[in-house]
């Protein structure tokens, strides 16, 4: 934290307004005001802090709850302004009015606790580290963070989808499945979709079903089998068309993730922490991607250690007398853990050395998952060596 005199600006964020607490570092309070999340207040908001930075001749530090939450765009115009920009840490600010509790709980009590922890937090333990400095990440790394993000959503709807999907072609028809191993498969989903009317599958010739993207002899021989032995429930009436309808989302849905995931390969030479992850195997495109947005700049963590814990992978000491043990963190980012995990358990898949201490730790009595998280920890000191240094992943040769 700079020790020079600084204007601070200290937001309690909402999702329609917020409280905006202003002071000086040498504890002064100017103004309280709420700010509502309209494009004319948030521009007007930030030409008063240009004539006060002004007017008082300081440099500006903002600091603010849900940072890249309901904070947006208000934390981006900060960095654009050259402003110095902190997140404050909801949970350990929560543990901080634990112990000096205000007299209630209200939107300006918040903002003005967040301004009394620039004044506390060189000289108060508990203090430390609730506020944390933004780092800009590369513009690169932004956009695959809200390119992954969405692809990641998409991918969700669309399990949610097929499992709709198959309950209910279980309900019009149960030997429909029969004539697929996978219902998310492209060539059937389009056989689904090809009539508005689901029983007129029924009726399609041959010629008709070869004219369908992905439908070939075979496929089509497996439909006829079908068509001879098929009955529609009556609640095909209904049903069919909230199935023809779920189908038809699924092919958007899937022709967009695809486009998503070119995207992503795009943008992954532009970023160094995606093109060095990327190297390490089992760590796809998609894997090192979600974790490049995730981490946004390797320069925000002091150690590897505070990177694991931020990605979930750490685990922090809670012993008490002679009791003597740990817990997982609670504050993390849970998008970036589940990259880190399913990279790990690729890598155990490709990697002899990782496979036999994945081994050692199931002879342990680890469960799979524990056994996965342990040795997702070694790979996040390797990440961090390889992006700290600047170079690929090397594996050890024999």
């Amino acid at each position: 934290m700079q020790n020079q005199s600084e204007l601070r600006i200290c937001l309690d964020i909402g999702s329609v307004r917020h409280y905006v607490a202003i002071g000086l570092s040498t504890g002064e309070r100017i103004d309280g005001f709420y700010l509502n999340h309209t494009s004319e207040d948030i521009e007007q908001f930030f030409e008063k802090i240009e004539k006060l930075r002004i007017s008082y001749n300081m440099p500006v530090v903002m600091a603010m709850e849900g940072f890249n939450g309901y904070a947006r765009p208000i934390d981006r115009y900060a960095l654009d302004h050259g402003y110095s920009l902190y997140s404050v840490n909801n949970m350990k600010l929560a543990r901080f009015k634990e112990v000096f509790p205000g007299p209630a709980k209200t939107d300006p009590i918040d903002a003005w606790a967040i301004f009394s922890l620039f004044q506390v937090q060189e000289t108060l333990p508990l203090a430390k580290n609730i506020l944390q400095k933004v780092e800009p990440p590369p513009v690169c790394n932004e956009q695959l963070k809200h390119i992954s993000r969405r692809r990641r959503e998409l991918v969700k709807e669309k399990t949610r989808i097929i499992n709709r999907l198959q309950g209910d072609l279980q309900a019009v028809c149960p030997g429909l499945l029969s004539i697929t191993k996978n219902p998310a498969n492209l060539w059937f989903l389009r056989f689904l979709a090809s009539k508005e009317d689901m029983t007129m599958l029924l009726r399609m010739q041959k010629r008709s079903l070869l004219q369908i993207k992905g439908v070939g002899e075979v496929y089509a021989e497996e439909i006829q089998k079908w068509q001879k032995t098929a009955k529609f429930s009556s609640k095909v009436e209904w049903i069919g068309k909230l199935i023809v309808r779920d189908v038809r989302r699924l092919l958007e849905m899937l022709d967009e993730i695809a486009q998503l995931e070119v995207l992503i390969e795009g943008l992954i030479p532009q970023s160094k922490i995606a093109s060095r992850i990327e190297s390490i195997p089992g760590y796809g495109s998609i894997c090192a991607a979600e974790l490049a947005g995730e981490i946004g700049s390797i320069d925000r963590f002091k150690s590897e250690a505070s990177l694991a814990l931020y990605l979930g992978i750490g685990i922090l000491n809670k012993s008490s007398g002679q009791y003597e043990g740990s817990r997982s963190p609670r504050n993390i980012n849970w998008r970036g853990k589940g990259a880190m995990m399913t990279g790990a358990a690729r890598h155990i898949q490709l990697c002899d050395e990782a496979a036999q201490y994945y081994k050692k730790k199931r002879a342990e009595g680890k469960k799979h998952n524990q056994a996965v998280r342990a040795f997702a920890r070694h790979m996040i000191r390797v990440i961090w060596s390889i992006l700290i240094h600047d170079r690929d992943y090397r594996q050890k040769e024999d």
